[in-house]
């Protein structure tokens, strides 16, 4: 195990990430669920605002944690055709699938956000968060939402991702940083003592810190504290 929880894997990435503290164009954008808590230590390490970016895995049917593609805010749809032709999945599935996870991105956009726009990301320094990379199908959505808004950087920061999958996020990505790439890898959740999944009020208590209280969150099991 390389992390305690994900507090303590956002307060390593944040080290990684020390050069772009205090620096007035950069937001830090946790994907939820499990990204916000390691986003949320990134954005207090270097002192910028913390937003998320919701995205939706479009998994295999009977094989959910394996992604076919992704969706995230803004209409953004990403196809593994790979995994579509090897699987033969059609496209009434994939249609399927996806408006299930649709509906559920606009119920936790509506919960995450409510009547608060989106950020305005243009030639801002974008820092991705998530608590890790298996296939990256969703950060590749989140990459692929960003852009459209034509930021001046995207980083893409994880404090543990499969090795193949960062190498490939670098053709779409500015800079990737994760400091740790074990193999093998796996799954996320291998490589945290306590990996609890996270709830959307810890979410919530995590985006609107001045509505609950700072021991709630320190004792949140979304955070990993209580072992």
């Amino acid at each position: 195990m390389l992390f305690k929880n994900r507090t303590t894997g956002g307060q390593r990435l944040a080290e990684e990430l020390a050069n772009y503290a205090h620096r007035s164009d950069v937001i830090v954008l946790g994907l939820p669920r499990g990204g916000v808590p390691v986003a949320f230590e990134v954005a207090q390490a270097l002192k910028a605002p913390l937003d998320v970016l919701v995205v939706r895995k479009l998994g295999v049917p009977d094989q959910k944690e394996l992604a076919m593609g992704a969706i995230a805010s803004g209409d953004v749809r990403i196809i593994n055709q790979h995994i579509v032709n090897s699987l033969h999945i059609s496209k009434k599935t994939i249609i399927k699938v996806a408006a299930q996870e649709e509906r559920e991105l606009q119920r936790r956009e509506h919960l995450y956000r409510g009547d608060r726009p989106f950020p305005d990301l243009h030639k801002r320094t974008v820092i991705l968060v998530d608590d890790g990379l298996a296939t990256g199908a969703t950060m590749w959505a989140a990459i692929a939402a960003v852009k459209g808004q034509h930021p001046a950087q995207i980083v893409v920061a994880v404090p543990v991702a499969a090795s193949s999958t960062c190498q490939k996020l670098q053709s779409v990505a500015d800079q990737i940083v994760c400091p740790a790439t074990p193999d093998p890898f796996c799954s996320v959740g291998l490589w945290y003592e306590n990996f609890p999944q996270t709830t959307d009020d810890q979410v919530r208590e995590l985006l609107f810190p001045s509505q609950t209280s700072q021991n709630t969150k320190l004792n949140s099991p979304a955070l990993g504290v209580n072992t």
